[in-house]
């Protein structure tokens, strides 16, 4: 598990890092807003945001790995 975290330098992304908390957090959030009334539910930008956070870090994690410098 803790390769995954880590790059080809054997030294901690921290996109990944970011990109996994930022994961796990949108997910957390959407579960938890399924049993919940809609006036609590977090705006639809604030869950866009990280999405595209989430999106955004694990992306170019992947596309360093492709295109290698």
């Amino acid at each position: 598990m803790k390769q995954f975290f880590q790059d080809e330098t054997g030294q901690l992304s921290m996109k990944r890092i970011c990109g996994l908390l930022c994961t796990l957090a949108l997910c957390i959030t959407m579960y938890h807003n399924s049993f919940s009334d809609e006036h609590t539910a977090p705006s639809s930008v604030l869950v866009e945001s990280v999405a595209m956070l989430a999106f955004g870090c694990l992306g170019l994690t992947a596309v360093e790995k492709i295109f290698k410098k």
